[in-house]
């Protein structure tokens, strides 16, 4: 009997496809390996988004030459993902002791490709397109509480600096029950949460339907009675009222939304194709405020793009501080080879860009205290997920509003007792990545 063991790299989307992969290999009779030095197969899952990324996997790939080529010629290496998408053949070429290279549509051919590999035959499969999903492959879920499900892949924005549409192809949408049917699964399977995922959740069901339905799909979902929703990632653009509106309607909907700006100049977002402007971010920002007071806010944001500007810097400074979002995730940009943006002139230089990437970090800091701040003294019920990365004595969970809070455990339980388990939390203490807090109650 053969082990196996995934590295995952990159978004949500990944997670969910190296659960899938995990089903397809235990399916074809494998088991899980702790470590690669205990494995016989070794999948990289990958993400191509930002060149820090791909980096890392070149070098963590290269670095197992020398465990083949130190006892164990056995081992099969296979890279899947967005770079085995992007890269396919030449990463044969480039690698070659890699045994396996497959793309985000041939998922499920992974299997027939080890066995090919294992005869001495290393192989690449990379399609364009498929009109298969992931989620109709075997899972073996991470955690068996919480699922991700996806209800669209790929992406047709083609915004200037994203390599997503060309390593995750066109938009996709899943049947509308199929879906919902999933979900009903789940549930029954003792799933406590589950996350709905797209690289655009909002136009769901454009491509299939004419017309988006991801507000009808939320409201469907939370008929199943799963007991805590959330999504991931909207795009700005396409923020119906409909779907605003759900979070007021639908108590099962966690109160958190991950809404991407990006930049906060309108020339810029327009550079960036992005399709909107801050006046319409921000319109937006308020009538999610008035119809949720309390939601949490979170975004992503890109500095130092082609001809970014002191001004242009300044005016995503004033958006973050306007919104004041209760956490942003901040990047340099970084130009993806093949996409329209990695042609622009005016490169900002890079110490200009890291000094605003500093400047713009320090005030997501303290926006981040100021809001776990205000969050001191409130008890919330939180999703226990288990122990600490750092300390097996403290418990890490989750509040609806998707802040993470450390909790002592309890003396003489273990983390595995409390892990799925939703809790009444009592918040104590902030710091600006996380809150700390006692139990209040008995998990239920």
């Amino acid at each position: 009997m053969s082990r196996y063991i995934i590295h995952t790299f990159g978004c949500q989307m990944n997670k969910h496809d190296s659960e899938r992969m995990a089903g397809l290999l235990e399916a074809a009779g494998h088991v899980r390996a702790p470590s690669n030095d205990e494995a016989d197969i070794i999948v990289f899952n990958t993400c191509a988004v930002r060149e820090t990324a791909v980096d890392r996997l070149y070098g963590q790939v290269a670095s197992l030459k020398a465990l083949k080529t130190g006892g164990r010629p056995d081992v099969l290496i296979a890279v899947g993902g967005c770079v085995g998408q992007r890269d396919g053949e030449r990463m044969l070429r480039e690698l070659p002791h890699v045994d396996v290279v497959f793309g985000t549509h041939t998922i499920h051919e992974l299997p027939s490709l080890l066995d090919a590999a294992a005869s001495g035959r290393p192989l690449a499969s990379v399609a364009e397109e498929t009109d298969r999903f992931a989620s109709d492959l075997p899972s073996v879920r991470e955690h068996r509480w919480h699922a991700w499900v996806p209800i669209t892949v790929g992406c047709d924005n083609h915004c200037s600096y994203c390599i997503v549409p060309y390593v995750r192809g066109p938009e996709r949408s899943r049947r509308f029950e199929d879906v919902v049917t999933e979900v009903a699964s789940l549930a029954s399977d003792g799933v406590v949460e589950v996350t709905l995922l797209g690289q655009n959740v909002n136009s769901y069901g454009r491509d299939r339907y004419g017309s988006p339905r991801f507000a009808q799909l939320l409201h469907a979902v939370a008929e199943t009675g799963m007991q805590r929703i959330r999504f991931a990632t909207s795009h700005p653009k396409d923020l119906s009222s409909e779907t605003i509106e759900a979070f007021a309607s639908i108590p099962s909907l966690m109160p958190y939304l991950h809404l991407p700006v990006q930049h906060g100049s309108n020339r810029i977002l327009a550079a960036m194709n992005r399709g909107y402007t801050r006046e319409q971010y921000l319109e937006r920002i308020d009538r999610l405020r008035d119809v949720v007071p309390g939601i949490a806010l979170s975004t992503d944001i890109i500095v130092g793009f082609p001809g970014e500007t002191d001004d242009d810097f300044e005016q995503t400074l004033d958006l973050v501080e306007r919104v004041a979002y209760d956490h942003a995730f901040t990047f340099i940009y970084s130009p993806r080879e093949g996409t329209p943006a990695a042609a622009l002139a005016d490169a900002v230089p890079r110490d200009v860009a890291q000094s605003r990437f500093d400047r713009l970090a320090t005030s997501v800091r303290s926006l981040s205290l100021a809001s776990n701040e205000r969050a001191v003294g409130e008890a919330v019920d939180c999703l226990v997920e288990g122990s600490s990365r750092r300390d097996p004595r403290v418990l890490s969970a989750r509040t609806p509003h998707n802040r993470l809070i450390h909790v002592p455990l309890p003396v003489g339980e273990t983390a595995a007792e409390h892990a799925g388990s939703v809790a009444r939390i009592l918040i104590t203490g902030a710091h600006p990545w996380f809150l700390t807090g006692e139990f209040a109650a008995p998990p239920v």
